[in-house]
């Protein structure tokens, strides 16, 4: 039954765009919705036919209820940015949607290369290039910047500088997709100020003129019965609208609440895996190994609750054939604490009677120490990888080092030798700062196994050319570096490799272009 608390609290919110964030008794965060009317959406979980109408999911959602909190918004592309940033700083139990890593894209063009170009990127990087978005809505950004390169004549092939080379091989001059700098079809002047008509409509000016000039071109075109174009018109009006549409980035620090509480939530992970303080310094460790060929670990560093991106790491697995996790996480744990105590202790520890970890503690104390072994050791996963990992810290004599387990399936926390698990409360701060340092090292692995796929599909290409050895492939790849670099180069570079003659070189050229 709806409390009379609720009811006068439910008269206040108004008929806006907006996002609602539900509260347990407890008054934690369950679940983040968004929507167009926030009075007509949020009055809908009050009502008692909608509960018997209503799934095992949403019925248990309406019974945990028992708050609310609302934040409006100028128009639906804003609900939907703070609605994906909400949920990946709350992790609510009863959403599904946006509790990946992934982040909404931005735009980002380099305008100090010669003939700039337009991407899509989901990270800002302090490059110099400009970027523009985010963008909520991924197909109509997709669709709207190819409607702009093609409106205005912009490049879309890769090569930083383009020439009469990839002219040959270009058929977007043909199609009239562009306009052809490459080879002086237009100034580089020129080329630039299409550019900059482009990153002004991205911007938004303008565009009540660019939506007023389709709308009378779809509008002809069906007064001409061509509906095909009317057609093309009007998605790419909707794409332009959709896009165009005024947005805010959400962050911290503006007005947006948040439970990250580094300091609060440190002292809870302290108090609730029963460690002398707060865990000051922490590593997590994941091993990802989407196929055999390319298995990797990523260690990431947090440091007073706040990830510390210089100190992260990322490895090959040496050691291992096939998948194997375990073996897998032994070998990275191995490789990371060998090296702290090599690099700190050198050779000091070889008569000393003090245990590793205390001279440890103490060379950090004295500012003598290159790395500072961290309070809590955190492995992604379950009791195998979590013995695994602590068979090698006690090779290295570190078996007093905090370690633990933890795995996803139930946000189960395991110890050492021990066959009970521990379960943190959802609600607490401790159990979101596990989640979020697990969270970093699976998306810094993951990235690390794309960027080494990328590189083997790039370098593939050369197994296809005929005539082509393992040998010759690794002398060509240590000369040039990449195949894009082959690709560069003439033939006499090539033969200049010893084994390879210039004919071999040609028909390799020819073959990757």
């Amino acid at each position: 039954m709806v409390s009379q608390e609720l009811k006068t609290k439910l008269r206040d919110v108004p008929h806006k765009p907006g996002v609602y964030l539900m509260k347990d008794r407890l008054g934690s965060i369950i679940y983040v919705g968004k929507a167009l009317d926030l009075k007509r959406r949020l009055s809908s979980y009050f009502t008692p036919s909608r509960k018997t109408r209503a799934n095992i999911k949403t019925r248990a959602l309406m019974d945990s209820i028992h708050d609310f909190e609302i934040h409006t918004v100028r128009n639906e592309q804003e609900s939907l940015l703070l609605e994906g940033k909400l949920i990946k700083d709350y992790r609510p139990r009863y959403n599904v949607a946006f509790r990946d890593d992934k982040r909404f894209l931005h735009v980002r063009i380099r305008m100090s290369d010669p003939f700039p170009r337009f991407s899509c990127v989901r990270t800002k990087k302090e490059d110099s290039a400009r970027y523009f978005g985010p963008f909520p809505h991924s197909s109509a950004l997709h669709d709207t910047l190819n409607w702009l390169n093609r409106r205005l004549g912009l490049r879309v092939c890769r090569p930083v500088n383009p020439g009469e080379t990839d002219y040959r091989h270009c058929n977007a001059d043909i199609i009239r997709n562009c306009s052809a700098p490459c080879i002086a079809r237009i100034s580089g002047e020129e080329y630039l100020e299409k550019v900059e008509e482009a990153c002004v409509i991205l911007e938004g000016k303008g565009k009540k003129a660019i939506f007023d000039e389709l709308q009378a071109e779809m509008q002809g075109a069906a007064e001409s019965l061509d509906f095909e174009k009317a057609a093309t018109l009007r998605d790419v009006l909707d794409n332009l609208r959709k896009t165009l549409s005024p947005t805010r980035q959400f962050s911290r620090g503006r007005g947006v609440p948040t439970t990250v509480k580094p300091t609060e939530d440190l002292a809870d992970l302290g108090e609730a895996l029963g460690l002398e303080g707060p865990p000051r310094v922490m590593e997590c460790f994941d091993i990802s190994n989407v196929s055999s060929n390319h298995i990797v670990a990523s260690m990431v560093r947090f440091t007073n609750g706040q990830p510390d991106n210089q100190n992260y790491r990322r490895y090959r697995i040496r050691t291992v054939t096939g998948q194997d996790d375990f073996a897998s996480m032994a070998e990275v744990v191995y490789r990371r604490y060998s090296r702290i105590l090599r690099e700190n202790l050198g050779e000091e520890t070889e008569f000393s009677q003090e245990p590793l970890i205390e001279a440890q503690r103490r060379l950090a104390k004295e500012g003598k120490a290159k790395i500072i072994l961290p309070d809590l050791v955190i492995v992604d996963g379950g009791k195998g990888q979590l013995s695994s990992a602590f068979k090698q810290l006690r090779t290295l004599g570190l078996q007093e080092l905090p370690l633990i387990g933890l795995a996803k399936q139930h946000e189960e926390v395991f110890f050492p030798g021990q066959s009970d698990s521990l379960r943190i409360s959802h609600d607490r701060g401790a159990l979101k700062l596990l989640q979020r340092i697990r969270d970093e090292a699976h998306r810094f692995a993951n990235g690390y196994n794309e960027l080494l796929y990328r590189r083997r599909m790039k370098e593939s290409a050369l197994d296809d050319c005929p005539g082509m050895s393992p040998r010759k492939k690794e002398l060509m790849l240590k000369k040039f570096g990449s195949v894009a670099r082959i690709k560069k180069a003439s033939p006499a570079e090539i033969a200049a490799i010893p084994g390879i003659s210039e004919k071999f070189a040609q028909s390799l050229l020819e073959r990757l272009s």
